[in-house]
């Protein structure tokens, strides 16, 4: 409202010679009550649509949440997020929170807007992080202690090791819904993962159940056993896994033979080394003795994309989707 009062509150000189009756005082100071509260019910609707939260800030702060550097408390939302995890890059784009992200590190290539920088992963420096001048720092690894070093710089930081299972996917993208205000983002970001994965599962031919699978993480024939993050998918899908039977678990990545892939005849091959070591069907086929394997006979060998294949974050429903198709074909 302009803060003009009704006509009917408004006075000229030739009423203002006569006294006016007990009724005209009531009707101007109830006109005038009424013209104050409509201002200022206008006043604060436009205060309340310009500052209220969206649902997407909804969360409550101060807000506590424990990670595997404990109990992590932020008292704000953050609004300048380093993320030093590809995977936890890809965690916070898919909940929404990515107008908060500030700077990633350099293997963080996922989404295509993720502002990449030339900080690493893999040799973090705190220093450098600090730069950016976050108010949270989203990690998957320790490396050289950088969880104190930037602790010590009074940088809240979010310690979030790699999952074992896809309950431990969810748990993350829930948890970084928390800490950034975008709860309800998360929780259906969760919900689309899980329900592609189980439309995935529920395509798969029945005659697949039991047939093996060989996923190769380099040319070295490095594998990955059911016990991991990827082998649970495997799982799910109702394949056997050839590394389950390895001399050597070595925590779940052995080191297979060609010898023993060979006698084990995996039904399936998936290559997670496409991206990094240039392995494809071709080249699979072309090496010794493999021209026997079931997987290479029947051209069931899926080429992944590398960083798919090794992230646990929300395009673990896309990796589910591309060996089901496969399993169809």
């Amino acid at each position: 409202m302009s803060g003009s009062l009704p006509r009917a509150a408004r006075s000229t000189s030739r009423d203002r010679r006569r006294r006016p009756s007990p009724a005209a005082l009531l009707a101007l100071l109830t006109a005038l009550l009424l013209a104050l509260t409509a201002c200022g019910d206008s006043s604060s609707d436009g205060d309340d649509d310009s500052a209220a939260p969206s649902s997407s800030e909804a969360a409550d702060f101060p807000v506590t949440v424990t990670a595997a550097n404990g109990e992590v408390t932020l008292d704000e939302r953050p609004e300048a997020i380093v993320s030093m995890s590809p995977t936890a890059t890809e965690m916070l784009f898919a909940i929404g929170a990515g107008d908060q992200v500030e700077a990633v590190d350099d293997n963080s290539n996922f989404p295509e807007q993720a502002p990449t920088t030339d900080l690493s992963s893999f040799t973090p420096n705190a220093e450098a992080i600090a730069g950016y001048s976050p108010d949270l720092v989203v990690l998957s690894n320790d490396t050289n202690g950088i969880v104190d070093a930037l602790e010590t710089l009074d940088v809240p930081v979010l310690l979030l090791e790699a999952a074992e299972d896809l309950d431990d996917t969810y748990a993350q993208m829930e948890l970084l819904g928390e800490v950034t205000g975008h709860v309800e983002e998360a929780a259906d970001a969760v919900a689309d993962v899980q329900d592609r994965i189980e439309a995935a599962v529920a395509s798969v031919p029945a005659d697949v159940e039991g047939q093996r699978v060989y996923h190769e993480l380099d040319p070295t024939l490095y594998s990955a056993d059911s016990s991991t993050f990827i082998g649970s998918i495997y799982s799910m899908l109702g394949l056997e896994n050839v590394a389950d039977g390895a001399p050597e678990p070595s925590g779940g990545y052995p080191q297979l033979s060609a010898e023993y892939l060979v006698e084990q005849a995996p039904d399936v091959i998936v290559l997670a080394d496409t991206k990094c070591c240039g392995e494809s069907a071709q080249t699979i086929a072309q090496r010794p003795a493999f021209g026997t394997v079931p997987a290479v006979v029947e051209g069931r060998i899926i080429e992944a994309d590398d960083d798919v294949a090794s992230r646990w974050g929300p395009r673990v429903a896309d990796f589910a989707e591309t060996v089901a198709e496969a399993l169809q074909g």
